[in-house]
């Protein structure tokens, strides 16, 4: 015989039985009803909840595991790289208007002055000389503020002076220097063409050198000037005529770093120059990375809008 204790439990477990399969029932539904998968114009991939919340017309929808790849030069960038693209970009509007420019571009407002061009005196007032200050009277005029001038702005830290040439190479160093870059490419790739592969104007290699490096340090320390990160050559080999300038930036973790070029312990030229290049010239320099750099760990390097990533030094 069934006690109510018993009877309570047997209909507890059978709605506790049947609420699990409502839940089973549920869950089990088709998950791709519940978000849009697409490529927009511009070659952006988005994930939407509706057809509504679409960033852009003209959209192909696909199934998720029809998404081509996504190309380099749309992939996510750090943050730190598209602010420094955007203080740099010349048809920023931000970039155009400084801090005090609009009332540095408005003329002063023009002292008043009286019938004979001297400043104005209270009716009935004795005339002072020049360079005298005003004398206080019961029948002044009315005073015109002066604005105060601009504050000064706070000097910037004085740069320790760059070395006028860091190194002193000759011809059959700077060749071997480059070969070393060329060569390097076979087991750490860390190439960028411009524009592309199939019509490449450009070509810019990027490698690292133990014996330049040292070198390197050992230049900057006899000048007082100790480098602290690890050191990248790269070489610039215009197949057409080019302009080229080595606006590199390196990201590693959450770590955006774009070197000074007007600080030579951070990039310079050892042959050739930036600007524009004939065909066939090449353009070495040097890039030096900050402390935490990891050579030995994924690197993104952007140039351009160009992106990729690389190992510097693999594992053997």
């Amino acid at each position: 015989m069934t006690t109510p204790a018993r009877r309570r439990w047997t209909h507890g477990a059978a709605r506790g039985a049947r609420l699990c399969a409502v839940a089973v029932c549920l869950g089990a539904g088709p998950a791709r009803s519940e978000s849009i998968t697409g490529v927009c114009p511009d070659g952006s991939i988005f994930v939407v909840r509706s057809a509504s919340a679409i960033p852009c017309a003209d959209a192909r929808r696909v199934e998720p595991e029809q998404v081509p790849p996504i190309k380099p030069q749309y992939l996510p960038r750090p943050y730190a790289w598209e602010v420094f693209q955007s203080r740099q970009d010349p048809n920023n509007p931000y970039n155009l208007v400084g801090p005090g420019s609009a009332a540095a571009g408005q003329p002063a407002p023009p002292a008043p002055t009286g019938a004979a061009g001297t400043p104005p005196q209270a009716a009935g007032a004795p005339p002072q000389p020049a360079g005298s200050p005003p004398q206080p009277g019961s029948g002044a005029g009315p005073q015109v503020a002066v604005a105060a001038p601009n504050a000064p702005v706070s000097p910037q830290p004085p740069r320790p002076a760059p070395l006028a040439a860091p190194l002193a190479l000759d011809g059959d160093e700077i060749r071997d220097l480059v070969a070393i870059v060329e060569l390097s490419q076979q087991r750490a790739p860390a190439m960028l063409v411009e524009p592309d592969a199939r019509e490449p104007e450009i070509l810019l290699r990027l490698a690292r050198s133990s014996a330049f490096e040292g070198r390197l340090r050992d230049a900057f320390a006899a000048a007082g000037q100790p480098l602290s990160g690890p050191v990248l050559v790269f070489a610039a080999e215009a197949l057409a005529p080019y302009a080229f300038y080595a606006n590199l930036t390196f990201a590693q973790g959450h770590v955006a770093y774009h070197p000074d070029p007007e600080d030579r312990r951070e990039i310079g030229m050892l042959r050739g120059r930036q600007g524009a290049l004939a065909a066939g010239e090449i353009a070495l320099g040097y890039v030096v990375l900050p402390a935490g750099a990891d050579l030995a760990e994924p690197i993104d390097v952007y140039w351009n809008d160009r992106r990729i990533t690389a190992i510097f030094a693999p594992a053997s």
